[in-house]
């Protein structure tokens, strides 16, 4: 394979990036061609969602291309568009050939949510100590176990099943993603779980992984939520959890718990006074600047 590396400015690098895609580019990244310089520039975001600018004031634009021929004929096309005119190329290179599957694969081990209970890819052999495991290898939804909100709210699932009984009751898992906190929910116990996500390809993947798993579960769009719930869990990002907050709610069972994550530390204020009409969030675990926050609705109500 072939790299091209182009320069450019901010304002062009969508229109850039659009070509390169247009012009059978294999991939097509963007870089702070600053980074590491005391010109360097961060971009503040949520996590999670776009980015607030398509790049940096000098940005470096690398495309991917099979073969020499392919990428100097993309170029060619390139430096005869007007847009190309505050461009600067700045190399074609061989990029050496690699096993990509077992680079990507040797990224992804092992994840301990607790000394027993393991998120295990397909290609590596359990811990000895697992006695729970949950097979998962990444893809294309949220969720592959090495997340701090992930990893909290698998926590929480497990600490709950140390208590007698069925104590995880019925689960709604909203914003399923990967359905990692269903399968989760179904490993500890749970028998009544519905997973749900905006996204069709989440909910695939979550009858995939649930498949996988040896585990029973409804995975579908959220209009597959009904009636109440023992635990309702939301992993997802702070602004949305503040929009379903009454939605949430509203499905929690009495006596039932609430549980939500995705949530940074400095955000925590601005959680409780959203879910303040409805409950007390609480915070119950943090980890690398993220905060898991639940709230248990009264047995009478």
């Amino acid at each position: 394979m072939f790299e091209l590396s182009l320069m450019c400015p901010e304002n062009r690098v969508e229109t850039l990036s659009d070509a390169l895609d247009a012009l059978d580019a294999l991939s097509v990244s963007v870089e702070d061609a600053d980074a590491q310089t005391d010109a360097e520039q961060a971009l503040f975001g949520e996590p999670g969602m776009p980015p607030p600018k398509d790049g940096w004031q000098r940005s470096r634009v690398l495309a991917l291309y099979h073969t020499e021929e392919m990428a100097n004929e993309a170029l060619a096309l390139l430096k005869a568009q007007d847009f190309f005119a505050d461009c600067q190329i700045l190399g074609l290179q061989v990029v050496p050939e690699q096993d990509w599957v077992r680079l990507t694969q040797s990224q992804f081990t092992p994840v301990e949510i607790t000394p027993a209970f393991w998120i295990v890819p397909t290609w590596h052999e359990p811990p000895a100590q697992a006695s729970i495991v949950i097979r998962l290898d990444p893809g294309l939804a949220f969720g592959t176990g090495t997340h701090p909100t992930t990893r909290m709210c698998l926590r929480w699932i497990a600490q709950q099943s140390s208590t007698s009984g069925n104590p995880l009751g019925r689960v709604l898992d909203y914003g399923c993603g990967s359905g990692i906190l269903a399968i989760g929910a179904a490993k500890h116990g749970a028998l009544d779980i519905d997973a749900v996500d905006i996204d069709e390809a989440a909910v695939e993947s979550t009858v995939q992984n649930a498949q996988a798993n040896a585990v029973n579960l409804k995975a579908g769009l959220p209009d597959l939520v009904s009636g109440s719930y023992q635990t309702v869990l939301a992993n997802i990002l702070a602004t949305p959890l503040k929009v379903l907050a009454p939605l949430l709610w509203s499905r929690v069972a009495p006596g039932g718990a609430l549980v939500l994550a995705g949530i940074l530390e400095r955000q925590c204020e601005e959680l409780k006074l959203a879910y303040a009409p409805y409950c007390e969030l609480t915070v119950s675990d943090q980890q690398e600047g993220w905060i898991l926050m639940s709230a248990r609705r009264n047995a009478s109500k």
